[in-house]
């Protein structure tokens, strides 16, 4: 299957799998081309400023009101949501995790979510949690939405497909992909097993950041996320729905597919993101930026300047500042730091965070490079330098982030994981070259 998009962030897009399907100078026709239903998705309020407001119009096979029938509670008890707190013994601390295997037994999408952390409340609407799927099956038949929150998936190991009822996107690793809320969507690993990483918004849409200074180019450029173009599955055949709401998960049993959406048109839609097309801007004469400047998507909180959420990456990039120590500084903040690892190393640890592996960083709690990684800096050659290779990036919020029972009982917990600055030594001995090396 030859799969298509359409280019930018936020359009206003049409597009149609049969010819005439998208009904033109209207919304709602009194009859549908194809026998067809005409059937309004919101993703924000009706009264909503024209610049957030969120809706798309969908011409389907059925309504979705026949996409459900009776609904049962089922459990799947590794994937939490806030507000899950006291949920383990584990003190406060900065923690770092190795990969998480993939499991033997046959594991889709929904089964494979593993939460490591929760924040804020999904009842108010505000907050996150971080996830890691693991999967090595298809949802052949089994569909899901999540009326929590929107979905950012970050591919680590293993490309993925994903179907969505507006569309198919394929997302291979330094990809991304965002699932909105209420996106009804199945998903299969192409090539094997896959592992990634999940974050689940349950605030504002991620949206661009503002660029201030930088201007009207670099950062994440809008032409090159990428909406998928209108497909449908027609097959009558028992299929399942679940839904996640509130926190609790609930499935519906159907005779056909739910992805029946023949054409549509709107700004309420899936969307994909090649990470290597992010344009990264840094300091180019002396000292380090913020990683802020790394943003790559911001969901707001409606406090200027403090993200619900912020997506950023540390990519590929050159260093050429003087005179300046230029990895990461040392740091305490305000905000709460998840950092995953998709490939190569982070210039901050020169060892122990490795792909596919985890760290958190909660709000106060100092972190920063390494000793190896620092010594290292400290006595480098400032001469321009490439970072190739890699791909890291952080799920930053406002809220503390707290740890799930599964996190905190993990075998690929690093226990020793603050012996990586127990080589940090006293170096001030009251003369202004200090003690050297």
């Amino acid at each position: 299957m030859t799969l298509s998009y359409m280019p930018g962030f936020g359009n206003d897009f049409e597009t149609e799998s049969l010819p005439g399907a998208l009904p033109q100078g209207q919304n709602s026709p009194q009859r549908c081309a194809y026998g067809l239903y005409a059937e309004q998705l919101s993703g924000s309020p009706f009264t909503a400023p024209r610049g957030t407001n969120e809706r798309s119009w969908l011409y389907r096979i059925r309504p979705s009101v026949r996409h459900t029938a009776r609904f049962h509670p089922v459990s799947y008890k590794l994937w939490n949501t806030a507000p899950n707190i006291d949920d383990h013994e584990l003190a406060l601390g900065q923690l770092r995790w190795d990969p998480i295997p993939t499991p033997s037994e046959p594991t889709n999408f929904i089964a494979g979510m593993r939460t490591m952390t929760t924040a804020g409340d999904v009842h108010t609407q505000v907050g996150m949690a971080t996830h890691v799927y693991v999967l090595n099956e298809a949802m052949r038949d089994d569909y899901f939405f999540n009326a929590d929150a929107e979905m950012l998936l970050v591919p680590q190991d293993g490309e993925i497909r994903v179907y969505t009822e507006m569309g198919i996107m394929d997302v291979a690793p330094k990809e991304i992909c965002v699932l909105p809320r209420g996106m009804v969507f199945k998903i299969e690993p192409k090539d094997g097993p896959s592992r990634g990483y999940v974050c689940e918004n349950y605030g504002a849409k991620f949206t661009l950041p503002d660029r201030g200074p930088i201007g009207a180019n670099c950062l994440a450029n809008p032409r090159d996320f990428k909406t998928p173009t209108a497909w449908y599955e027609d097959k009558e055949t028992d299929c399942r729905i679940t839904v996640k709401w509130c926190g609790r998960f609930y499935v519906t049993e159907i005779g056909h597919s739910p992805l029946d959406v023949v054409a549509w048109h709107g700004n309420y839609a899936p969307y994909k993101y090649d990470l290597t097309t992010y344009s990264p801007v840094g300091a180019i004469l002396f000292d380090h930026p913020d990683p802020s400047i790394f943003t790559v998507l911001t969901a707001p909180s409606g406090e200027a300047g403090t993200a619900n959420i912020d997506f950023v990456i540390f990519p590929e990039r050159w260093m050429v500042a003087e005179h300046t120590f230029r990895p990461p500084w040392y740091h305490r903040n305000i905000m709460s730091e998840f950092m995953g690892l998709i490939c190569g190393q982070y210039d901050a640890k020169e060892e122990g965070f490795v792909p596919g592996g985890m760290s958190l960083h909660n709000m106060m709690l100092p972190h920063g490079p390494d000793a190896m990684g620092f010594d290292k800096a400290s006595n480098a050659e400032l001469r321009p330098q490439k970072l190739s290779g890699t791909m890291a990036f952080m799920f930053e919020t406002r809220f503390p982030q707290h740890l799930t029972r599964y996190a905190a009982n993990l075998d690929t917990l690093q226990d020793n994981y603050l012996d990586c600055w127990s080589g940090l030594k006293k170096r001030f001995n009251g003369t202004p070259e200090g003690i050297l090396d």
